[in-house]
């Protein structure tokens, strides 16, 4: 399973439920017409039966999910789907997902480390790197010259020193 969000609280009294989403974009959640909700890995599935933007908050109302009440029971539970529902990426994307644990290393040899997580900047994603230190490394096309998710590398023209 792959965690693409958590509920924050109820919205409203119809058993609605406020969304954080950690896809980027935020309505790459809405893919799925079933989510598997749950905490510690203790996953049960509900049906979405709607999806909306209020502002630029996701929500959602899930099946058997009538009231304020239930859906407070929600609250601080991970949304996540298997992997293998999710669609295949644009040539030249990537799930972010599928670059965490990837190993980094220059043009010329040098290994920086594995990509521990990526955020995103106004401009673009930045690679999280962690090796014998903590880089920061722009996803963006100067920058990456390879990624081989097979082969679990990511090749940068990055100095080491930086």
């Amino acid at each position: 399973m792959v965690v693409l969000g958590r509920v924050i609280a109820p919205f409203g009294v119809k058993g609605w439920i406020k969304i954080r989403a950690y896809s980027a974009p935020p309505d790459n959640l809405l893919e799925s017409r079933r989510w598997w909700i749950g905490e510690n890995a203790a996953w049960q599935p509900r049906r979405v039966e709607e999806t909306a933007f209020q502002g630029e908050m996701l929500i959602a109302k899930l099946a058997e999910c009538e009231d304020r009440t239930v859906a407070e029971g929600y609250r601080n539970l991970d949304i996540a789907l298997p992997r293998s529902e999710f669609s295949p990426p644009e040539n030249g994307e990537y799930y972010w997902v599928d670059l965490i644990g990837q190993q980094v290393t220059t043009v010329t040899g040098n290994s920086l480390g594995t990509v521990v997580g990526l955020m995103e900047s106004a401009a673009h994603a930045i690679l999280r790197v962690s090796g014998e230190r903590e880089r920061l490394i722009p996803f963006v096309a100067p920058v990456i010259r390879e990624v081989d998710l097979a082969g679990k590398g990511i090749v940068v023209d990055w100095d080491p020193a930086a």
